[in-house]
């Protein structure tokens, strides 16, 4: 479990690819404090688990499914990556709740510099637009970012300039890909309104599911 709030950028120290999957080591500095094997690092968005590491970096598995799926598989030496550690239950809530599980990927569009902050466009994943809203999050390479506009085409989201700076969005070019995940929470309501669309709202049902 995520929240989104980038902690470090990463540098994709080697990446290779074997016969199913790949192995990636990734550089970096505040990611290993109290790091351990087993531990969970969000990649860009991607939930990977720490099978070695040094004191300068760490290692990965990363499986066919997960390049299928994402843009890790169009990484290679010197990329830039997000980096975020697993959230403690002491930890604040800053971003939102982030499994980081990608669902897919979408290209980027286009930037609109407003001073310091930016307006950052995104191409529309059609069939998860049901699970986005104006106002509502999303997580894109693994940054929990908000929603400002969208349409049938595009979404965008207003970037703060310490985002900007502090995650790899400085470094998109038009048709990049990022990874995408949209808020879990949509994808259970959904969940939860087709398994009952036929049952009637009674006092048993509401008891039943916590609403009494």
């Amino acid at each position: 479990m995520f929240t989104g709030i980038i902690e470090e950028i990463g540098i994709v120290a080697a990446f290779d690819k074997l016969s199913h999957g790949a192995d990636l080591k990734i550089s970096c500095k505040k990611v290993l404090d109290d790091i351990k094997i087993g531990d969970s690092i969000s990649v860009n968005g991607v939930c990977t688990t720490v099978i070695k590491f040094d004191n300068t970096s760490f290692g990965v598995n990363i499986s066919d499914e997960t390049l299928k799926i994402s843009n890790l598989s169009n990484l290679k030496t010197g990329d830039l990556v997000n980096l975020e550690r697993a959230l403690k239950l002491s930890d604040r809530l800053s971003g939102h709740i982030v499994s980081g599980h990608i669902e897919t990927v979408v290209k980027y569009l286009q930037k609109e510099q407003l001073g310091e902050f930016y307006n950052i466009f995104f191409e529309i994943p059609f069939e998860y637009r049901k699970y986005m809203v104006k106002k509502g999050s999303i997580t894109i390479n693994g940054i929990s970012l908000t929603i400002a506009n969208m349409d049938e085409k595009y979404f965008s989201c207003a970037v703060i300039p310490h985002t900007f700076e502090n995650t790899n969005l400085k470094e998109l070019k038009n048709s990049d890909i990022v990874n995408i995940e949209t808020d879990i929470l949509a994808k259970y309501t959904e969940n939860f309104i087709i398994k009952n669309k036929k049952r009637e709202i009674t006092k048993s049902f509401l008891e039943e599911n916590g609403f009494l």
